[in-house]
């Protein structure tokens, strides 16, 4: 009888018990004299259903494929191969050819540009995909605190909303790197939740209704730019399906009563919203434009309009900080104020969660609380 061969692996999958009664799931790696760990941020977690065990054998399943992962990426360095045919891309490079895929919404597309034109400031050599480590990430993050950039004038710390927003658009781009093979793990898995920028709660900024017409009827330089935001205000539109709207998306009956068809640029979603004598008058006067032109041809950048609008706000005496999606917020809260039911104001709004819709008449109702908190004692 023949003698089974054993083959000594040089990596071994092993577990480390946690307080909480999970286990920690690391690979135990040893090769020319070498000890090395990789916590994978993997959990076994107390089987007390069905479902933890079916989780539990998912995730040994693919704690598993990390293993043969790594043992065929330590042969390939002993014997000098490449991991892969595409080991030279470029982490700028992979994350450009992203942004340029058509399936990518237009808001993620105008991140991933951003987090680019940082990645070049930060890493003038541009490394290879594949080398991005724990290290090159938390070093990107750094930066990101320290960076600045100018608004109005002013240079002023990236905020801390704006880091966290990078920090997921490029975690997100390393898994889309791993659902393609070319690499094998996410870095961003092995950073702690201290180390990661966190993001902070801001308030929904809105217009009240005598906001809105101080607004409207305060001149503007940006004459494009007034008439946007305003339709905004009156259909909730934003800026990125304002940007790409055409006048082929806007059906008029015999009747003269408007409607807009359009998929939104974020969700994908198609919506028809009927729209009012406010937001037509909004309109930009059609002379001889064609279907495919765009209505509000012109109208600048998300970033920059951001930047000059609180001087618009600031000239109609209101204190509040706006930005574009301003006009968002205002038009949910307005037509909650109105008595507009909950559910209609999601359908208008192109929610596809009515929970993204209740946030709105949080802020209503926080609104009528603060207004009635106005009445002075009498008695």
């Amino acid at each position: 009888m023949k003698e089974e061969l054993k083959i000594k692996e040089p990596i071994k999958i092993r577990v480390k018990d946690l307080t909480n009664g999970s286990k920690s799931i690391y690979l135990d790696m040893y090769m020319n004299g070498k000890r090395k760990y990789e916590f994978l941020r993997l959990y076994i977690i107390p089987e007390n259903s069905k479902s933890d065990r079916v989780r539990n054998s998912e995730t040994l399943k693919l704690a598993n494929a990390i293993k043969a992962q790594r043992i065929i990426e330590l042969q390939n360095q002993s014997y000098g191969f490449k991991v892969n045919k595409v080991s030279n891309i470029k982490l700028i490079d992979y994350l450009q050819s992203i942004a340029e895929r058509k399936s990518e919404n237009e808001v993620r597309k105008t991140a991933l540009h951003a987090v680019i034109c940082h990645l070049k400031r930060y890493d003038p050599n541009e490394i290879q995909l594949n080398r991005v480590d724990k290290e090159y990430i938390l070093g990107f993050l750094n930066y990101l605190t320290t960076v600045k950039q100018t608004h109005s004038k002013k240079e002023k710390l990236l905020h801390v909303n704006t880091q966290n927003y990078y920090y997921k658009i490029l975690r997100y781009s390393l898994n889309y790197a791993i659902s393609e093979e070319l690499i094998s793990v996410n870095p961003m898995d092995k950073i702690k939740n201290e180390e990661k920028p966190h993001r902070y709660r801001t308030e929904r900024e809105f217009l009240t209704i005598d906001e809105l017409k101080k607004l409207a009827q305060t001149p503007f330089y940006n004459t494009l730019l007034k008439k946007a935001f305003l339709f905004s205000c009156f259909c909730g539109l934003r800026h990125s399906d304002i940007i790409a709207l055409t006048w082929r998306d806007i059906e008029i009956d015999e009747n003269k009563n408007y409607r807009l068809h359009i998929i939104q640029k974020k969700t994908k979603e198609a919506i028809s919203l009927p729209l009012s004598q406010e937001s037509v008058k909004q309109l930009p006067k059609r002379e001889n434009e064609k279907d495919s032109d765009k209505i509000f041809k012109g109208l600048i950048t998300l970033g920059r309009t951001n930047e000059i609008l609180p001087r618009w706000a600031e000239q109609a005496g209101i204190k509040k900080h706006i930005t574009f999606h301003t006009a968002r917020h205002t038009h949910a809260t307005m037509l909650l104020t109105l008595g507009v039911d909950l559910y209609t104001v999601s359908k208008l709004l192109g929610h596809t969660n009515i929970l993204t819709t209740q946030i709105y008449a949080k802020l209503v109702d926080e609104s009528k609380k603060k207004a009635i908190d106005l009445i002075p004692n009498i008695t």
